[in-house]
């Protein structure tokens, strides 16, 4: 049996793996990824363990494993599911990436925003808050705007204060998420653009579960995205096929 850990700033993701996946888990990070782990674990033993994702490194010398990027293991676990998609879209906790892969699933090209939390999970958990809903809400909440306004800028602090003065003006709470949301799509499709996109794509993590965000992005780029039944865990299962592949 071969696992795959992707240690993530808001969950994490294991899937084990022999001849198809076997098993798969999430559970949130918490304040201490490693303990986390720990406990996922236990107990369980793999012939091989492939660690990716934000806490990686933190994570794989005590559990004896190996490590591999997000972009190569998102890029193996896309691929394994749809071999006829070319563009994977992944708006994570803490950073947002976009990557072109070759007919035969490699990495051509990609592109990666990790260096703010503009365009991320994040970005949404701190405007979700404001306007008093949960990141699950916040996307539903956006899909009943009656009116179109902007938010003009993507940086989290000044974005919050955008939002802040919007509520004071008595703006709907649901046209400022959809303002929120465009900010976000606007950011994806701009670095999906500069890597390139080829007929349909794979728009995994789970910022995918979130309707509005799927539905913009599918109208901003005119393609057919696909979000998997299960979009969280294509990282874990992407590394999980590394440690067969390489075992």
């Amino acid at each position: 049996m071969y696992a795959g850990l992707d240690v993530g700033s808001r969950t994490i993701k294991l899937v084990t793996f022999d001849t198809a996946i076997k098993e798969s888990f999430i559970i949130e990070t918490g304040v201490n990824s490693l303990s986390r782990c720990l406990q996922l674990i236990s107990g369980k033993s793999y012939e091989r363990l492939v660690v990716t994702g934000y806490g990686r490194h933190l994570v794989a010398p005590v559990l004896q494993g190996e490590v591999v990027s997000e972009i190569k293991a998102f890029a193996i676990g896309s691929h394994y599911l749809f071999p006829e998609c070319y563009t994977v879209i992944d708006i994570g906790g803490q950073d947002s990436k976009v990557i072109l892969l070759s007919d035969q699933g490699e990495v051509r090209k990609f592109e990666m925003n990790d260096r703010c939390a503009a365009g991320s999970g994040k970005f949404l958990e701190v405007m979700a808050h404001n306007l008093e809903v949960s990141i699950a809400e916040i996307g539903d909440l956006a899909l009943s705007a009656t009116k179109k306004i902007t938010i003009n800028s993507l940086c989290t602090v000044f974005a919050e204060s955008e939002v802040v003065s919007l509520i004071a003006k008595g703006e709907k709470p649901g046209d400022i998420a959809l303002a929120l949301h465009e900010a976000i799509v606007t950011r994806i499709v701009t670095m999906v653009r500069r890597v390139g996109l080829k007929e349909k794509g794979v728009f995994a993590g789970g910022a995918s579960l979130n309707k509005c965000l799927s539905r913009l992005l599918n109208q901003k780029l005119s393609t057919e995205l696909i979000g998997p039944d299960s979009p969280q865990i294509i990282g874990a299962l992407g590394a999980a096929l590394l440690a067969k592949r390489e075992g």
